[in-house]
């Protein structure tokens, strides 16, 4: 999905909602774990139910690897039925890769070429070779982890250099050399409020997924004051306040309310910039 048919999906839907696939076994309802692949058929009744209100998914691959082969099956068997019956929503495989060359084309090869994901988080820190690998992909994006809202972000993310420029800072203005606001976008967390404000004097033109809004307490509002600019810019996610807002049998309609209600939000922030 390239960043045209991105915006005309938000623009279609008057929503920039990613609904983050956290799955945890253990979380869903108990009447689902007597299903044979009770992750798939969670997840599928949360995408069901939540995609007129979203314009992507995000699985997590940590839920998904803690099963081993079973995890990984739910995984693939969710892509693909996204892509199957949702192909207009843009499906993020949050891994955060990187490594050498050598390995980062291989994770590049798994998640492009394998399950034909749209778009994947990549650590940056081992630097140029380490990312490139993903750019060589047409029409499929890359997310580099830039300012997270983790308290540990605080030991290197905020820090300065002798000239007065914080990591992440560093990060956005290096990474734009190896790609551009039509490949790269950049995990920005909701709590971080006023920090928009330096990400987007680095990145003006780029999408930020921004994570953190509904459980992990950031706010929408404050979220689109800094960030949102004139084409939109941003993918807000949500995993546990939309896939856990119910834990009975109407688990999906619980979890459609709560998407529902933030589109209604983010339909109201694009019609004040006259999106």
């Amino acid at each position: 999905m390239d960043r045209q048919q991105l915006v005309e999906q938000i623009r279609k839907k008057k929503s920039f909602l990613c609904v983050g696939l956290d799955t945890d076994i253990r979380k869903i309802p108990d009447f689902l774990k007597k299903e044979e692949d009770p992750v798939f058929k969670f997840n599928k009744s949360i995408i069901d139910a939540t995609a007129p209100y979203c314009i992507a998914y995000k699985p997590n691959l940590a839920f998904y690897e803690s099963a081993g082969l079973t995890g990984m099956k739910a995984f693939q068997e969710t892509i693909t039925y996204l892509k199957e019956t949702y192909p207009q929503h843009l499906i993020i495989a949050d891994a955060k890769r990187g490594d050498i060359g050598n390995s980062s084309a291989m994770y590049a090869r798994t998640f492009f070429e394998e399950y034909q994901v749209d778009a994947l988080t990549v650590a940056p820190y081992m630097g140029e070779d380490s990312v490139k690998p993903f750019l060589n992909y047409p029409d499929k994006w890359v997310i580099l982890l830039a300012l997270t809202s983790n308290p540990g972000s605080l030991d290197f993310q905020l820090v300065k250099d002798e000239y007065g420029e914080r990591l992440f800072e560093k990060v956005i203005r290096r990474s734009l050399e190896w790609g551009n606001p039509d490949n790269m976008m950049y995990v920005v967390g909701a709590t971080r409020g006023e920090l928009f404000t330096a990400v987007r004097r680095c990145a003006p033109k780029s999408f930020l997924l921004v994570p953190g809004v509904g459980a992990q307490g950031g706010s929408l509002q404050e979220v689109c004051r800094y960030a949102l600019t004139p084409g939109c810019g941003l993918i807000v996610n949500s995993s546990r306040g939309i896939i856990y807002a119910g834990h009975d049998k109407d688990f999906d309609a619980a979890a459609a309310r709560q998407a529902q209600s933030l589109q209604e939000q983010m339909a109201e922030e694009l019609k004040q910039i006259g999106f």
